[in-house]
C-alpha cells in the first residue's frame, strides 16, 4: 500500500523501532491509530453523504437545488478541504497536531449542522463550506499522527486501516440515506453528520497526545522525549520534525524541481489532479447519474455503498500488487481500469451486471490515487518526502474542486451518460501521467 512504500527505502529508518516496545506502550500507542481511525470514518461519511441524499434535495421545491448549482455547491466542499489542507500544516506550528484535529472535527460537525438548518441554497453551500474546512485539515492531520505512533513494523497495517476507515464512512453515508433520510427526510441525515462533535472530540481531547515530532519541531525537546518513551516510540530527532514556518515550507517546495522531480513533479501533480477528480466526482454524482440512466431510487443510492465497498477491497489489493510491481505501474493500470469501468457505466446494462460494474470499479478508482502518494518516496530525497506529499495532496485537492462541478455541468445539459465519457478521460490522463512520473523516478529507487 502506499504507506508501505512510504516507509520503504530511504524513510524506513526513520520510521522503523530499533528494538520492540514494551507492551503497555504498544497499547496505549494504538489508541492514536484508533482514535484517527474514528474520525476519519466521520469524514468519510461527511463527504458521502451529500451525494447520498442529493436525489431527495433536489426533489425538495423548497430547497431550489437544481443540477447545475448540486456541482456547484459540490466544488464549494472540496474548495473548503483545498483551504483547510493547505492551512492545516501552518496551524500545526501554532497549535500543534492535535489540536488542528478536534478543531476541524467540530469544525465539519458544525457544518453538517448548518447544512441540515439550511432553507436555501446559499446557506447550504455555506455550510458544505465549512464542512470542508474541517474535512481538509483533519485527513492529512490524522494520518501523520498514525505515521508517528504506529509501533514499528506495524505503521504500514494501521496506517492502511486507516485509509479503509474513509470507504467505511462512505457505506455508513449511503446506509443513511436509504433509511435515515426516507424516515426523517434528508435534513436528518446531515443532523447525524454533527455526531463528531458529541462524540469524538470527548475522546480525542481525553486520550489523544501530541505529536513528539511537533513538540521537538517547537523546541520542547524534553516533553517530545518523554512523550515518545511512554508510547514505546523512537526518540524524535530532526529529520522526523517537519519543517516549520511558511518560508522553510516554500523553500523547500522549490527542491522538489530538482533532480528527478524536475520531470516528475509535474507529472505526478498531474495524476493527482485527475485521481481526485474522478474520487469526488464520482463520489457526488453516482447516485444521481444511474438515476439518471433509468435505475430506481433506492439501487441507484445503493451504487454509492457498492462502489465504496471495492474501495475497501482495494486498498488491499492495491498493496499487495504494488509491492511487487511497484506503485507508479499499479497506479496508471488502475487508472486504465477505472477509465473502462467508467465506459462500461454510460452503457445500460442489466442490474445485476451494473453492481459488478460499479464495485470492480471502485477497486480500481480509489486505490489508483492512493498509488500515486506511493510514487512519491520514489522521487524525492528523505527531506523532501513530506513537503512532496503536501504538495501532490494540495494539487490533488485542485481536482477535487473541478470533480463535483464538472459532473454538475454534464448533468444539467441533459447527457449524464457523457459524465461517465469524462470521467473515462480523466482515467486515461491520469494513467499516462503516473507512468512517466514513475519513468522519472531517482536511480536508486527503481
Amino acid at each position: 500500500m502506499t504507506t508501505s512504500r512510504v516507509l520503504g527505502g530511504r524513510g524506513a529508518a526513520v520510521a522503523a523501532a530499533p528494538r520492540p516496545a514494551p507492551r503497555p506502550a504498544r497499547r496505549r500507542a494504538l489508541v492514536v491509530p484508533a482514535l484517527c481511525w474514528l474520525v476519519v470514518l466521520f469524514d468519510g461519511m461527511d463527504v458521502n453523504v451529500y451525494g447520498a441524499v442529493m436525489p431527495r434535495m433536489l426533489a425538495d421545491p423548497g430547497l431550489g437545488l437544481t443540477p447545475a448549482v448540486a456541482g456547484t455547491v459540490g466544488s464549494w466542499t472540496t474548495f473548503g478541504m483545498l483551504i483547510g489542507a493547505l492551512a492545516a500544516g501552518n496551524l500545526t506550528d501554532w497549535a500543534g497536531r492535535r489540536p488542528v484535529i478536534v478543531g476541524c472535527t467540530l469544525l465539519f460537525s458544525a457544518g453538517s449542522a448548518l447544512c441540515a438548518v439550511a432553507q436555501g441554497v446559499d446557506a447550504f453551500g455555506l455550510g458544505r463550506f465549512v464542512t470542508g474546512l474541517g474535512l481538509g485539515g483533519v485527513m492529512p492531520t490524522c494520518l501523520s499522527m498514525v505515521m508517528e505512533f504506529a509501533p514499528g513494523a506495524r505503521a504500514a497495517l494501521t496506517a492502511g486501516a486507516l485509509m479503509t476507515s474513509y470507504h467505511v464512512g462512505g457505506m455508513l453515508a449511503t446506509v443513511l440515506g436509504l433509511t435515515a433520510a426516507s424516515d426523517g427526510g434528508w435534513r436528518s441525515v446531515f443532523w447525524a453528520g454533527a455526531v463528531p462533535a458529541l462524540v469524538a472530540v470527548p475522546l480525542l481531547l481525553w486520550l489523544l497526545p501530541e505529536s513528539p515530532a511537533v513538540l521537538l519541531a517547537r523546541g520542547r525537546t524534553a516533553e517530545a522525549r518523554k512523550l515518545a518513551r511512554r508510547y514505546g516510540l523512537r526518540p524524535p530527532h530532526a529529520a522526523t520534525a517537519p519543517a516549520a514556518g511558511l518560508r522553510a515550507r516554500w523553500h523547500t517546495a522549490l527542491t522538489l524541481f530538482r533532480g528527478a522531480g524536475r520531470r516528475g513533479t509535474p507529472l505526478l501533480w498531474t495524476a493527482s489532479f485527475c485521481g481526485l477528480l474522478l474520487v469526488y466526482g464520482v463520489s457526488t454524482w453516482l447516485p444521481q447519474l444511474m438515476r439518471a440512466a433509468g435505475y430506481g431510487p433506492t439501487s441507484s443510492v445503493v451504487f454509492l455503498l457498492v462502489i465504496n465497498a471495492g474501495g475497501i477491497a482495494g486498498m488491499v489489493i492495491a498493496g499487495a500488487v504494488a509491492t511487487r510491481f511497484g506503485a507508479a505501474r499499479v497506479s496508471a493500470v488502475w487508472f486504465l481500469l477505472t477509465a473502462a469501468g467508467a465506459l462500461l457505466l454510460s452503457v445500460r446494462l442489466p442490474l445485476p451486471v451494473t453492481y459488478v460494474v460499479v464495485a470492480v470499479t471502485g477497486i480500481w478508482l480509489f486505490s489508483a490515487q492512493v498509488m500515486v502518494y506511493a510514487t512519491v518516496p520514489t522521487l524525492y530525497a528523505a527531506p523532501q518526502l513530506a513537503a512532496g506529499m503536501g504538495w501532490a495532496t494540495g494539487i490533488g485537492r485542485l481536482g477535487a474542486v473541478v470533480g463535483p462541478a464538472l459532473g454538475g455541468a454534464v448533468v444539467a445539459r441533459g447527457a449524464q451518460q457523457w459524465a461517465f465519457v469524462t470521467f473515462a478521460a480523466a482515467g486515461l490522463v491520469g494513467a499516462l501521467a503516473i507512468h512517466l512520473a514513475g519513468k522519472s523516478s531517482c536511480p536508486s529507487d527503481s
